[in-house]
């Protein structure tokens, strides 16, 4: 299969770079470049590509509002390059809100020092962005012919029937798509919670911060970048930092988070096993787990460790998540005590208390 992309850059010297990066394998065809978001929708409706690569500051129309007029002009998977400033990670986080599917840092040498396995990474998620292609342009097909028979009916949610006992800590973990999924279930949640929360999303360092502050204003709960000692407080959540581990222990009496660099061989930073592991050790009070869209099986393992104590663990469908890889392993490894669509996730957090 050969997977048709678009470049958009108003630099020539990135587009270039990029295209020979794609283009040295051969299931990649760039179908053309773009120097701004203006001629990014015009090429993005005349080329019909399985994906376009965005770059966000750029002149006439910049990407996040590309973005938002080919997500309704002609819905595409859409890959974006970001600075890793503080401004560009806000950006970046616009445009995921806008439909974008995942980003990359626009510098290769900020993906991996080694040049050449920072190119694999690039054509590789190229390929999995690819992989929604279809998905978008079929839902954006059926949102339009059945509008107007579900406009008409209530929306049906099923019931989750939450454990008996108390919950006593909630746990979120996600990869690609999780900004947006994490951003929608957690606003639902009240802010008088009596139970910490903590989030492990695949980011990396510098993206952290802002998404925990971008969340901390859009939530009902307070939220920030989880720092070494920090104490697991009812209401609050700590989201991992990126680029480093998070693992739960006890600190005089009290949970605290212990916050430490990535390690040789550690290939996600922050680490949902780690992080989950940790819990199934120091925790005995009852926890919840939900596994959100993300590529890869992180969180597997450490579930494996939560469900040896007890704890209950829940995984996104596969109709509504962005990648259909970290809840397919809890899924396909029957760890998953419920499996529920982002909407159904969203409702009954609602109810937590």
């Amino acid at each position: 299969m050969t997977i048709r992309v678009l470049i958009v850059d108003d630099s020539r010297f990135i587009c270039n770079r990029i295209r020979e990066i794609l283009q040295q394998e051969s299931d990649f065809k760039v179908v053309g470049i773009a120097a701004n978001g203006k001629q990014a929708l015009q090429m993005a409706v005349q080329l019909e590509p399985d994906v376009i690569t965005m770059d966000i500051e750029m002149p006439i129309m910049d990407g996040i509002s590309a973005v938002k007029e080919i997500m309704a002009e002609c819905p595409t998977a859409i890959l974006m390059f970001s600075a890793t400033t503080y401004a560009g990670a806000q950006a970046t986080l616009d445009a995921l809100s806008a439909g974008a599917i995942d980003f990359l840092p626009k510098q290769l040498n900020e993906i991996d020092g080694d040049r050449e396995m920072a190119k694999r990474l690039l054509r590789r998620r190229v390929r999995l962005v690819a992989l929604q292609s279809k998905r978008i342009k079929l839902k954006s097909t059926a949102d339009v012919s059945t509008a107007h028979v579900a406009a008409r009916l209530p929306k049906k949610i099923p019931p989750i029937h939450l454990a008996d006992k108390k919950i006593e800590l909630l746990v979120i973990v996600a990869s690609t798509g999780g900004p947006v999924a994490i951003q929608k279930v957690l606003s639902q949640l009240p802010g008088n919670g009596s139970f910490p929360i903590l989030i492990v999303q695949h980011m990396p360092h510098n993206f952290t911060e802002s998404f925990a502050q971008r969340l901390n204003q859009l939530c009902h709960v307070t939220v920030k970048e989880a720092a070494d000692g920090d104490i697991l407080k009812p209401g609050e959540v700590l989201l991992a930092p990126g680029g480093k581990q998070m693992r739960l222990e006890a600190m005089t009496g009290k949970k605290a988070v212990r916050i430490t660099e990535k390690q040789a061989g550690e290939i996600y930073s922050p680490c949902a096993d780690i992080t989950l592991a940790s819990i199934a050790d120091k925790f005995s009070g009852n926890v919840l787990t939900v596994v959100l869209t993300g590529m890869g099986a992180d969180g597997k393992e450490g579930a494996v460790a939560l469900k040896k104590k007890g704890f209950s663990i829940w995984a996104q469908d596969e109709a509504s998540s962005t990648i259909y890889g970290m809840p397919k392993a809890i899924a396909d490894a029957n760890l998953a005590d419920k499996i529920y669509s982002l909407d159904a996730i969203a409702n009954e957090f609602k109810k937590l208390r």
